[in-house]
């Protein structure tokens, strides 16, 4: 506890708050509820953290936060910056362990808003990050909720996505039933585009899917049909690893899933694991710590390559690659990979996985709503799509790619979704 205190005195609480405006994508009032924390007000500071997120125990630890609240912090000019994370996720655990909730933080305002739009009714397909931030703020409106999730668990890549080292799974499950407690209704086994479509759904006066976008992207090379070529989401999601003793590993890619595919693939027992990216380790996306504790745990990092193509009869057996150098090109703020001529070399591989990105499911071209040129549904300023009954946010939407900016998106459609229905 005096560690935690001392964490949250370093903080000045800026009047400007930097942390909060520029670098929190749901803008919490990090100051404030840190203020709270110096005085011992843990309950106050939960209720500071709960007008904005319903994430606290989760973005608290998994947030990319050098990226984001840290990397803003005025303590990190000079030093080091606050460490908002790990005071989120105190305020949150310390909430759960005195039986503090959003039921009871928020009582009163649901109950006067029931008068309003009690009537009302909303579904929600998919819940993951972006769907429980909805379904909560919903609820604080009035407003029923049903969420339809194709698993027997929800959570989303919060539960299969991101792997247990980093994120314990009894934390999205407090998280969860903090969030259910609400009093928001629930259809397990329910996949949509299988035994779930639109038509079911006319009852409701609002529809917002936030089923994500797993499917991993593919490079458009030779050799990726070949066996032993996964996608990365694919693998994190359903678990399907093959036996990786004593083999290499490669994983194409830079971001989070990258750093998970390869941290978790060398846990598995594989004997090599070489993460290849087009550019250098400073413009990697993934969170500097990932990347640290990845090297940590042996991890290679192959910096400024990229891979031409992959070679073997019907299964992978080598790859070949190519340096690359970075370049501005005009109207560009982030350097470009361009291929370096006559740099191309052979490695042997047992397996590659594709971590570049993921799209959304084939099934969402059949959908009828308009879809942008990487294949995620088009969404207005108000989180509407081409149908103005439904909403979409979070990956499938093309949100950033962070828990943090999921659940920003579920916020904020809320808000809209709320607006319009008043308006009825």
């Amino acid at each position: 506890m005096e560690e935690i205190i001392e964490k949250a005195n370093y903080c000045l609480n800026c009047k400007v708050k930097p942390c909060s405006n520029k670098g929190c994508p749901l803008h919490n009032e990090i100051p404030d509820f840190i203020k709270e924390v110096k005085e011992g007000n843990f309950s106050k500071a939960y209720e500071i953290l709960c007008k904005t997120t319903v994430l606290q125990g989760v973005c608290g630890r998994i947030c990319p936060h050098m990226k984001q609240c840290q990397g803003s912090c005025v303590r990190g000019i000079k030093g080091e910056p606050v460490a908002i994370g790990e005071l989120e996720a105190f305020v949150f655990d310390k909430a759960m362990e005195e039986g503090n909730s959003l039921s009871k933080v928020w009582k009163e305002e649901i109950e006067k808003n029931k008068e309003v739009l009690g009537n009302k009714k909303v579904a929600i397909i998919g819940g993951g990050p972006a769907g429980l931030t909805l379904a909560a703020f919903l609820v604080k409106e009035g407003v029923k909720v049903t969420i339809y999730e194709k698993y027997n668990f929800l959570g989303g890549l919060l539960m299969y996505g991101i792997p247990e080292f980093r994120l314990d799974k009894k934390i999205v499950e407090k998280t969860i039933k903090n969030i259910l407690d609400l009093g928001i209704s629930v259809e397990y086994g329910k996949e949509f585009g299988k035994n779930l479509n639109l038509n079911e759904l006319e009852e409701y006066d609002a529809i917002f899917l936030s089923f994500g976008a797993n499917c991993s992207s593919k490079m458009g090379i030779e050799g990726e049909n070949l066996k032993g070529v996964y996608g990365g989401n694919e693998l994190l999601e359903y678990n399907t690893h093959p036996n990786y003793e004593g083999k290499t590993v490669v994983v194409a890619g830079g971001g989070n899933v990258a750093m998970d595919c390869a941290r978790t693939i060398k846990r598995l027992g594989a004997k090599e694991v070489k993460v290849v990216y087009r550019r250098a380790r400073e413009q990697m996306p993934a969170e500097d710590k990932e990347v640290e504790d990845a090297i940590k745990e042996g991890v290679e990092f192959l910096f400024q390559n990229n891979i031409v193509k992959i070679l073997g009869n019907e299964k992978v057996e080598k790859l070949e690659l190519i340096k690359t150098k970075l370049i501005q090109k005009e109207g560009d703020t982030r350097l470009s990979p361009v291929n370096v001529e006559n740099s191309n070399y052979i490695i042997d591989t047992d397996y590659v996985v594709m971590a570049l990105g993921a799209s959304p499911a084939p099934f969402v071209k059949d959908l009828d709503l308009s879809l942008n040129k990487w294949g995620n549904v088009e969404v207005n300023s108000n989180y509407e799509t081409s149908n103005p009954k439904i909403y979409a946010g979070g990956d499938l939407a093309g949100v950033r790619g962070t828990v943090a900016w999921a659940a920003y998106s579920g916020r904020e459609a809320a808000k809209k979704i709320v607006e319009k229905l008043k308006e009825a």
